[in-house]
């Protein structure tokens, strides 16, 4: 804590969730009429509604929105920016609302390429019921009928699939030709008209001022606050925590040069996989050595994001007028089976992607250039699992929290990327760029605080609290065992109801 902060406040809870994005937000709105004071604590500030918001040259070359730390490269020792912000809502503020659940499989023991996925604490059919409330809190639209990897469901989505444009269904049709089965992807958009399509077609990557996009603030935690029983407290930067024992005592934060004390009964992390690693190796006291939650010696251990590609597909010769472009996936090479020995990944649709997009990573590349591109473009988000290695870890240093991460299981990936190239060009689209994602695309990080039944081998228990503290839980995706090859959110959302009751009893 800095020197210059004014003299200390008490705040009290009966329970303290850290973090306002995916997990900390559906927490605090399942534990919304529990009879208990849910205080939740962000860090950063409740992100403006502005024209602003959907104008991809603001976000991505102004920098308007960027408001997290640079992190370390621990490989290199370079610093980097790292893919999370700090607002009211976390990332969801910025994500593109696609909202899969994992497959069965990714729950249990698989064989990679590179290695085993370890099985988790629960199984799929545990977590069923509770991706069923999460869907219908986050209006998911979506077709269960179409993808052959679509796990077991106790019903239908709850809101009907967004249907492609013309050129998505295009290359669908193409897809489809070739044997194979693209299927409309599960996303929490509201996009029932094409003026609507158009005024959201930046939000994969952009904030939504228009509300059409379910994300943790405006679906989950708004709710939550007017209820009453839940606060929201803004601006407020927990440096550690304080435990004895079995028990955590206190959080100690920073807001506006004011030092809190804030305590509760219970506490929940939900921080994101860096940040609550790093809050927990820091919170070093005479019971807890080696920081909370760490007898295993795992926190911070395990780190896991996904191998992803960004693949751009031009046809020189027609213009893509697509408004929302993500609307399409194929799992077909998910999960091993004749002609794929190993799991290769998921294909999905980003949203159009934009000359300010790109010139922040190419800024040598002149505009027109750019513009000619995206604007005849088809483009794809590949993504193959990231699997679990001791050596893959965040640290605490004197310079900041370090990121350790050496890829893993990447001849799957490339083996991904050349059947998209070729199934692309075999739908008419003759040039391939591509670009493989690095360490600073960590929006689904993972698996920082394994969940797991012995505490020699992971830090919190099938429950996500902590072997080592009686009221300590953590709701965002440190728990992954493994990362699968699916976008986290809905998975993340779904486990905070599963663990609600626990916490609230």
């Amino acid at each position: 804590m800095s020197n210059d902060a004014g003299p200390e406040q008490v705040v009290r809870a009966d329970v303290v969730i850290i973090g306002s994005g995916m997990g900390g937000s559906t927490l605090a709105w399942a534990l919304r009429d529990a009879g208990a004071d849910v205080l939740v604590l962000e860090r950063g500030q409740r992100l403006p509604v502005e024209p602003e918001n959907s104008d991809p040259a603001q976000m991505h070359l102004m920098k308007r929105y960027r408001t997290a730390e640079q992190w370390i490269d621990g490989q290199s020792g370079r610093l980097f920016d790292p893919g999370v912000y700090y607002w009211v809502g976390g990332n969801t503020k910025f994500y593109g609302a696609c909202l899969p659940r994992f497959r069965v499989s990714d729950f249990e023991e698989v064989e990679h390429a590179d290695g085993t996925s370890p099985a988790w604490p629960f199984r799929y059919a545990d977590l069923e019921p509770h991706y069923v409330e999460a869907e219908r809190l986050y209006r998911v639209h979506g077709d269960g009928s179409e993808d052959p990897t679509e796990p077991p469901r106790s019903g239908p989505y709850p809101y009907p699939r967004l249907e492609h444009e013309a050129r998505v269904a295009a290359f669908a049709d193409s897809l489809a030709s070739s044997g194979l089965h693209p299927f409309h992807m599960a996303g929490g958009m509201d996009l029932d008209t094409q003026e609507a399509r158009v005024a959201s077609t930046a939000s994969d990557g952009c904030p939504d001022q228009h509300g059409h996009k379910s994300d943790a603030e405006n679906r989950a935690l708004e709710p939550a606050l007017a209820t009453g029983n839940v606060r929201l407290m803004t601006g407020v930067h927990v440096t550690r925590l304080e435990a004895r024992g079995r028990v955590v005592r206190a959080a100690f934060a920073e807001q506006d040069g004011q030092s809190l004390r804030i305590e509760a009964d219970r506490f929940v992390l939900a921080a994101g996989a860096v940040n609550t690693a790093a809050l927990l190796l820091g919170s070093v006291g005479a019971d807890h050595p080696g920081g909370l939650a760490n007898s295993s010696g795992l926190v911070g251990r395990r780190y896991m994001v996904h191998n992803s590609t960004f693949f751009v597909a031009v046809d020189p010769r027609r213009r893509n007028e697509t408004a929302w472009q993500k609307t399409l996936g194929l799992n077909d090479w998910y999960e091993a089976g004749p002609g794929v020995p190993y799991p290769l990944g998921n294909l999905q649709m980003l949203g159009k992607l934009r000359t300010p997009m790109i010139k922040a990573a190419r800024p040598w590349v002149p505009g027109p250039v750019l513009d000619f591109m995206t604007s005849r473009s088809l483009d794809i988000y590949l993504t193959t699992e990231d699997l679990p290695r001791r050596e893959n870890r965040v640290r605490v240093t004197r310079r900041g929290i370090a990121v350790d991460w050496r890829p893993n299981n990447l001849k799957p990936h490339s083996e991904l990327v050349r059947r998209v190239t070729k199934v692309v060009r075999r739908a008419g689209y003759p040039l391939v760029f591509t670009q493989r994602m690095g360490i600073e695309t960590n929006s689904h990080q993972c698996g920082t605080a394994v969940a797991g039944h012995d505490p020699a081998t992971s830090v919190l228990d099938a429950d996500c609290r902590a072997h080592d503290l009686d009221n300590l839980w953590l709701a965002d995706s440190s728990f992954f065992p493994s990362s699968a090859a699916l976008n986290p959110a809905l998975t993340i959302a779904a486990n905070a109801l599963r663990i609600a009751p626990r916490i609230a009893g």
